[in-house]
Order: C-alpha cells, then sequence, then structure tokens
C-alpha cells in the first residue's frame, strides 16, 4: 500500500492502493477497507481515487460520502475475511 501524505495533519487515512475497480484504504486505527465498484459505484470509487492521488480530501471525503459502512472491512493483512 502507498502512504497516504495526510497534509492536512487531520486524516484518518494512513495508506490506499488503487485498483482498476476498487481502492483499498487503510486507516490510523489500522482497519483496512475495500471501496469497489460493486458496493460503493464507479462515481464514488473514481473521486476516491482521484483524492488518494492528490494526497488530500481522501478523509473527509470517506467520513461524509462513502461511509465504512458501505465498503467492505478486511482482515489485518488487507485481504477479505
Amino acid at each position: 500500500m502507498k502512504a497516504y501524505k495526510n497534509t492536512s495533519g487531520n486524516s484518518d487515512v494512513k495508506a490506499y492502493q488503487i485498483y482498476k475497480d476498487a481502492i483499498k484504504v487503510q486507516f490510523n486505527d489500522g482497519s483496512i477497507y475495500l471501496y469497489s465498484y460493486e458496493k460503493n459505484g464507479e462515481p464514488t470509487v473514481e473521486i476516491m481515487k482521484a483524492l488518494a492521488t492528490s494526497q488530500q480530501g481522501l478523509g473527509t471525503y470517506i467520513s461524509l460520502k462513502a461511509k465504512k459502512e458501505t465498503a467492505e472491512k478486511l482482515d489485518g493483512n488487507g485481504t477479505r475475511n
């Protein structure tokens, strides 16, 4: 996974990994979630990819638009349970 710079100093996001149809996000508490076209919709995932790449706004977007509850929680190794 790629480290998230957290330029504001307030982000809950620690790292991310971009896939063709999904994005995996690791939070500071160690939890890892997979946001996918299937579960979250293509527009949401594409916005998240852009925010991750720009290194700003991803944590805010997740808290406001793409809640953890709408994603698939992965195990501590980042794989499906």
